[in-house]
């Protein structure tokens, strides 16, 4: 099978094309300038030309709470043309199978947790991400469309949790959560300081190390029509911020203070996906958070020995 992958050199895709690579896929990984998903026309043009069996679109603007407080006209438009181009061009051409990621982010702030798939668009969204969120509804609702209409095609939406871990991005001004806590506490233990946390530190969020993600995709193409249309992925349970930065600190061994800005904004109180169609469906989470956060330190470190 032919499986285009966008966003191939992200957290997501670089993880997800390790796990194909070994499972024997013909895979396309355009970089971006040889696949500017932005413009339509070029998309459509590469999928003219490579006519690929399959597509994963993971391909997006992403970034911490920061980045997306900072530049939400950019979150918003730039993951919405994205998703559209990619999932358009796939129907004008023919692509009989799409794997968009969607996220959790598109459940509405106040909804219950767990959150259940069935929950999308149900109230107001959390408006630390919101412009993120819409442009990923939007990307999830077509290909709910475009299924309706022609139901020979299988388009459907993975809605992972937060992820982490390898090929990650470790600035803090673009960070996730996790990789931002390894930097930050990293660089406090080498200068003997304290480490700031956003807010009470008492929110809580659910996060899955990337590269089971990726083992997760590989078992959904495998099982790709039994599939549910919309899928959580996720370990099923949650930590608090103030724990996921101890539980990185019992890691790097770091043994100093921390401190809050609780005038800081710190989204949603609560995030955590509903499992159950997943476990269904047959696949489960497996990796620890000790075991994951150790895997993505030991990747930290290569990236400032390589200088990267």
């Amino acid at each position: 099978m032919k499986i285009l992958i966008t966003g191939a050199s992200g957290l997501v895709g670089h993880n997800i094309s390790d796990t194909l690579a070994v499972k024997g896929y013909d895979l396309l990984l355009p970089e971006h300038h040889q696949l500017n998903l932005i413009d339509y026309s070029t998309v459509l043009n590469f999928l003219e030309r490579n006519h690929p069996d399959m597509i994963i679109h993971c391909a997006g603007r992403v970034g911490g709470i920061q980045a997306n407080i900072k530049e939400p006209v950019r979150f918003l438009v730039d993951n919405i043309d994205m998703g559209r181009n990619v999932i358009m061009a796939a129907y004008k051409t023919g692509v009989p199978r799409l794997l968009n990621f969607g996220s959790s982010c598109m459940y509405p702030r106040n909804a219950p947790n767990p959150l259940k798939e069935e929950m999308i668009l149900q109230g107001e969204l959390e408006p630390t991400n919101e412009g993120y969120a819409i442009a990923k509804i939007m990307a999830q609702r077509l290909c709910s469309y475009i299924v309706k209409e022609n139901p020979a095609l299988r388009y459907k939406t993975l809605m992972p949790c937060n992820l982490y871990g390898k090929y990650d991005k470790f600035d803090l001004a673009n960070a996730h959560m996790i990789p931002s806590a390894i930097n930050k506490i990293h660089a406090a233990k080498q200068e003997n300081s304290d480490v700031l946390i956003w807010g009470t530190g008492n929110v809580r969020r659910e996060f899955m190390y990337a590269g089971e993600l990726a083992e997760c995709v590989g078992y959904c193409i495998e099982e790709f029509d039994r599939m549910p249309e919309v899928l959580n992925v996720g370990i099923g349970s949650d930590y608090t911020i103030n724990e996921y930065y101890e539980a990185v600190a019992e890691v790097i061994g770091y043994k100093g203070k921390f401190i809050h800005d609780e005038a800081k904004p710190e989204g949603m109180k609560q995030k955590l996906v509903d499992v159950t169609k997943l476990n269904a469906f047959g696949w489960k989470s497996s990796i620890s958070l000790h075991e994951g956060i150790e895997r993505t330190y030991n990747y930290f470190l290569e990236t400032i020995r390589s200088g990267e």
